[in-house]
């Protein structure tokens, strides 16, 4: 198994898609390419029909796919602000590699068996087939996607991200091999000698203890411990420094315990979603999450050492797992909001993922929205870097 990534910030399309395919085509040189993947700035929208023919023309790869992006990631750089193309590419012998594109209007309805899944992906359960997806935001229910193939393929591992630089429907590009479409999700089963790891890093830290939700309804959240939630809300607030008080004004956060049974919880065991919202006449806080009476929560608060902390900590432990050293290639789906917005300063987050793993290829861009398991079910996710790691085979890992 070989990968290869590439990024390119060169102001032209023609000098960008130049510059990575050839890079990759030259790290792959001798070896056929069985899966490309490709991630273009909107800068380039004027040239997204033209990227497929391309890319076959440089690595006549067997199946490509990719995106339209807010900002690519490839070659140990984040190209963010400014136009970019990235492209990474692996040589994968003994894998089959599935493509697929469905729209909103094929997926099976929620009482659906599994064979409805398999057949509307054309993909079998057996053997066991792990996914990256990209799916346009405007047009598709990524949550309902997930959940199905959760349901469908519980065994495997699904990461990957919404695309992102559009601001209306219709704007944002997906590829499958030469197809170029403007609505629905792509993606691609891996299958055979190959393994996808996860490691999610949703980047918050936990203030307050442990609360019981004790009313709710759907996603409204009324009561925490018999007490209005947000008066338990404005309790809290009482009780940290004047730093985190300023950060709950644009960073704040709830956690959703992912295990009730688990005595101590740490990075990778809450949920985290966003507060859409206050109820002052009701006491209520409206969660970007369907919640439960009897769930526990905790209130979360978000800024950039703390994110930079959290991914240290769970590559940390990504690096405990004996089959790590077997890892091959990368894929990183991370929000608009990390990269410069959050941090300051360009390539944080590859940085610090080579910091740990290493001059692992690793390409990938800044999603509207990340994918990838907690808590053995896999989530949308928002403020998040979500990362795939391909592996020759071993027990899988997914860490987050």
């Amino acid at each position: 198994m070989r990968w290869a990534s590439a990024v390119s910030d060169e102001r032209t399309f023609e000098d960008a898609m130049t510059a990575a395919g050839t890079e990759v085509a030259e790290a792959l040189r001798g070896v056929p390419v069985d899966f490309a993947i490709v991630f273009v700035s909107h800068h380039f929208a004027a040239h997204y029909d033209d990227v497929p023919e391309r890319l076959h023309d440089a690595l006549a790869p067997r199946v490509l796919v990719g995106c339209s992006a807010g900002g690519v990631i490839g070659g140990g750089r984040e190209v963010e602000q400014r136009a970019g193309l990235a492209v990474t590419a692996a040589s994968l012998p003994n894998v089959r590699v599935d493509p697929f594109v469905l729209s909103a209007e094929a997926l099976p309805d929620a009482d659906a068996p599994p064979r409805a899944w398999h057949a509307a992906l054309g993909v079998s359960p057996e053997p066991r087939p792990d996914f990256v997806l990209l799916a346009d935001p405007f047009s598709f229910p990524a949550d309902r996607f997930i959940a199905g193939l959760d349901y469908a393929y519980a065994q495997s591992t699904k990461v990957g991200g919404l695309a992102s630089g559009a601001t209306q429907p219709g704007a944002n590009v997906l590829y499958r091999n030469r197809e170029v479409l403007h609505a629905g999700a792509v993606g691609v089963a891996f299958s055979g000698d190959i393994v996808l790891d996860t490691v999610v890093a949703q980047g918050c830290r936990p203030i307050g203890q442990p609360l019981r939700i004790t009313r709710c309804e759907q996603h409204i959240l009324f009561e925490l411990d018999d007490k209005p939630a947000l008066e338990m809300l404005q309790e809290l607030a009482q009780t940290l420094s004047e730093s985190d008080r300023a950060l709950m004004s644009h960073s704040l956060f709830l956690g959703v315990a992912m295990d009730e049974l688990a005595e101590s919880r740490g990075p990778g065991d809450y949920l985290i979603r966003n507060l859409m919202g206050i109820d002052p006449r009701h006491g209520a806080l409206a969660v970007g999450e369907h919640l439960r009476n009897g769930q526990t929560v905790q209130f979360h608060l978000r800024d950039a050492r703390t994110s930079a902390e959290d991914l240290g900590a769970v590559l940390g432990r990504y690096l405990e797992a004996p089959a790590v050293g077997q890892a091959h290639g990368a894929l990183l789906f991370s929000c608009l909001g990390r990269g410069m917005h959050l941090y300051g300063e360009a390539d944080h987050d590859t940085r610090l993922f080579r910091a740990h793993l290493g001059d692992l290829p690793l390409g990938g861009f800044f999603c509207n929205g990340e994918i990838g398991p907690v808590g053995g079910s896999t989530h949308l996710h928002g403020y998040t870097s979500s990362f795939g790691i391909f592996r020759s085979p071993e027990p899988p890992i997914a860490l987050g």
